[in-house]
């Protein structure tokens, strides 16, 4: 298993600046289950006075039993290690007494806090205002269930809001930032990996980089014995109330029922219900909804397709869930038979997503991007397209994951389907660029070279202009 810290830096910079200030500092870090918070923090306390304590769903009183443990080892106060605190301002009034030096004060999973006392954000406002305010202490309040971390301390009704000197939103790694932990591995190794688990931290490092990918998904994936095998429902038993329902959502959605109209069709639920789901869905990451990037308002637009943002999702709904029983029998037999015939399929629906990524870094070379996305309309699709409203310029792209060189009908295709997009004045500038796993034809350079089509393969820009 990997045990390496990958990235981070600007977070860590972030954090960095604020211990540096003489101020007394309130941060909420937050971002979904298993992006790696807690690594953060702990990298970031690793060398300076810190308590950290991880608040657990229990009540309310254990829980302070626990925290008085920890600030009494802190302190060297035997007799509050083994009492605890016996409640909230009494912990406030102990650190006013005690702390005379900077140190950082971490409770992760603050949301389990609240669970156990529905009070407990204006207790903390009240602590901060009359207690910690005025001392010199670095309060980190962090937690991953993202709707209660946002409306219990950043919302404007949030009772600690206006408290907070900084806020991190904790993000799963980018394909460029993942691919770090198989640096000795080809991008096309790289890319299967990030098919399998996505950006989230605690899944890479599940993975063997010394194995394939397919031995990966089969030690660490497909094991019942294993973390990975069961993470998904996992999820959702300790995020919702109702994980049957979302499960027969997240299931449709990943066997392409995309459409409000296909989901309510596949899975039963009512229209009312099923808004608020998929509102929840949303909040926790673990789906997303998609509109054409050139829509004037997404929000209202009638072309939203939903579909799952998590990878390891994905990945699971795909080579899991549908064989679960031969699974639990140790039979891999007909995952495997799956595997053989769609995996790459998926790598390459993966490619698409992260052609966004990598034609994001390139933005300065061919003019600044102010979204990118993807185009559909009815039955026509464009892999990639970049803009800007104010510059009226507009990219196309195509993306193909295939062991041949991309030649000039995909590129004439693709000039086609640019001809349908309605966006931007009659005058706009249009850009093509073609993606490729295996290179690209010679016509296809030629072409390139006279009509100014920036060429990348793999994650590189081969030809610019």
């Amino acid at each position: 298993m990997l045990e390496k810290f990958i990235n981070r830096e600007r977070e860590l910079r972030a954090l960095e600046n604020f211990w540096k200030s003489s101020t007394s500092q309130l941060v909420v870090i937050y971002g979904k289950r298993r992006v790696g918070k807690t690594e953060l923090i702990k990298k970031f306390i690793e060398k300076k006075p810190a308590i950290y304590f991880l608040a657990d769903n229990l009540p309310e009183n254990i829980n302070l039993r626990l925290l008085g443990r920890i600030v009494g080892e802190f302190f060297n106060d035997n007799f509050l290690a083994e009492t605890g605190f016996k409640e909230w301002y009494q912990f406030f009034q102990y650190l006013k007494d005690n702390v005379q030096k900077r140190i950082v004060l971490v409770i992760d999973e603050f949301p389990y806090l609240s669970h156990a006392n529905k009070a407990i954000s204006s207790i903390f406002q009240k602590g901060w205002d009359e207690y910690l305010s005025k001392l010199p202490i670095f309060l980190i309040l962090c937690g991953s269930s993202i709707s209660m971390m946002e409306s219990e301390t950043l919302a404007y009704k949030a009772p600690l809001y206006g408290r907070r000197t900084g806020q991190l939103f904790i993000k799963p790694f980018l394909f460029s930032e993942a691919s770090q932990f198989f640096s000795h591995r080809s991008m096309e190794d790289c890319l299967r990996f990030y098919t399998i688990v996505g950006g989230i931290p605690a899944y890479l490092k599940q993975l063997n980089p010394n194995l394939s990918p397919r031995e990966n998904i089969v030690n660490e994936v497909l094991s019942p014995d294993k973390l990975l095998y069961h993470e998904v429902e996992f999820i959702l038993r300790e995020e919702l109330r109702e994980p049957r329902n979302y499960l027969s959502i997240l299931k449709a959605i990943a066997f392409s029922r995309n459409k409000f109209s296909e989901i309510v069709n596949e899975t039963g639920i009512e229209k009312s219900a099923l808004h608020k789901y998929l509102f929840i869905l949303e909040d926790l990451q673990l789906i997303e909804k998609e509109v054409p990037v050139t829509e004037k308002n997404p929000i209202r637009s009638r072309k939203g397709r939903y579909r799952l943002q998590d990878q390891f999702v994905k990945f699971w709904f795909t080579y899991v869930f549908p064989f679960k029983s031969e699974l639990e029998l140790g039979n891999t037999a007909p995952v495997l038979k799956k595997l053989n015939e769609s995996f790459e399929i998926l790598v390459a629906q993966t490619y698409e997503k992260v052609a966004q990524e990598i034609l994001r870094d390139y933005s300065n070379e061919i003019f600044p991007f102010m979204r990118v996305g993807r185009w559909w309309d009815k039955n026509e699709e464009i892999d990639l397209v970049a803009l800007n409203d104010e510059t009226n310029e507009i990219l196309f792209g195509e993306v193909k994951w295939s062991n041949k060189p991309v030649g000039t009908n995909i590129y004439r295709d693709l000039k086609k389907k640019a001809l349908l997009v309605n966006w931007g004045k009659t005058d706009r500038k249009e850009y093509f660029c073609l993606f490729s796993r295996s290179g690209f034809s010679k016509e296809m350079k030629e072409i390139a070279k006279k009509e100014s089509v920036f060429l990348f393969e793999k994650d590189k820009l081969k030809m610019k202009f």
